[in-house]
């Protein structure tokens, strides 16, 4: 038996793990099964890489992850960063100005730091699900540098009516929904299809070789790109639409039923 791909690329939330944030043994061991074949398995996800890197130990695998939706690609083994798109700081204002009159939580992200200027029990509660450990910082002492994205966080209906008013902005920046109650926004250029066709590059593996599987909006341009682009049974209908084909879902182990029919020769 062989496989078909050189390049497994995953989506985290709501395609590896289930909606508990579980990854179960059945999916650990079908994605283990493939780096044993000789498949390079790359996270893509929307997490920055220290919610990113203890999924890839859990797998029991090393190698590459590309977090924040593209913005940064990271070498899990050594904590470097391979490449990333910077925003700058004055490019955020108006962003940080709008949430802090809408009284909407947002945070800030380097490629390995997360920082909030507050923080409720809800939020909070989100950041432990997500393994994350923001920092609590005053942004109007100034921004960092390095900036990879800008995420804000609230319930669906919140993110609804942020999502229909940014769409009117003149955007320098682009915004971009990761999942029912978050939209991120990151440099015009930042993808997770650009940052897996790089990678790629880097790796001389041609897309034809590559196989990505995700479920969500922000996933699009990875499956587009991919040879074989797998859609979750609980993604939206526009994502499936992108896709070459549609899996079970995130609570029907459906990543590791998509490896087994469409990864192996």
């Amino acid at each position: 038996m062989s496989l078909k791909y050189d390049l497994i690329a995953l989506d985290v939330d709501g395609t590896l793990l289930t909606d508990d944030h579980v990854l179960t043994k059945e999916i650990r061991d079908t994605v283990r099964e493939a780096a044993d074949y000789g498949a390079q398995i790359v996270l893509c996800t929307g997490r920055g890489p220290s919610g990113a890197i203890p999924i890839l130990e859990e797998l029991g695998l090393g190698g590459t992850v590309i977090t924040h939706n593209g913005a940064a690609t990271i070498n899990a083994d050594n904590r470097s960063v391979l490449h990333q798109f910077d925003m700058m700081p004055e490019q955020l204002l108006a962003f940080i100005d709008y949430c802090r009159e809408k009284s909407i939580h947002f945070d800030v992200n380097t490629a390995f730091e997360m920082m909030v200027e507050s923080m409720s029990s809800e939020a909070e509660a989100m950041y432990h699900r997500f393994q994350a450990n923001p920092a609590v910082q005053d942004f109007r002492l100034g921004l960092p540098e390095g900036l990879v994205k800008f995420t804000v966080f609230g319930s669906k209906e919140e993110m609804d009516s942020v999502q229909a008013e940014w769409e009117g902005w003149p955007m320098t920046l682009k915004s971009i929904r990761s999942g029912d109650f978050f939209i991120d926004v990151h440099h015009a250029e930042a993808n997770k299809g650009k940052a897996l066709q790089q990678l790629a590059k880097i790796r001389e593996i041609d897309s034809s070789r590559i196989l990505a599987i995700g479920n969500y909006y922000n996933d699009v341009t990875m499956l587009e790109f991919a040879g074989m682009g797998i859609a979750m049974g609980n993604s939206p209908d526009a994502v499936k639409l992108a896709a070459n084909a549609v899996a079970r879902s995130n609570s029907e182990d459906g990543v590791a039923y998509a490896l087994r029919e469409y990864a192996w020769a």
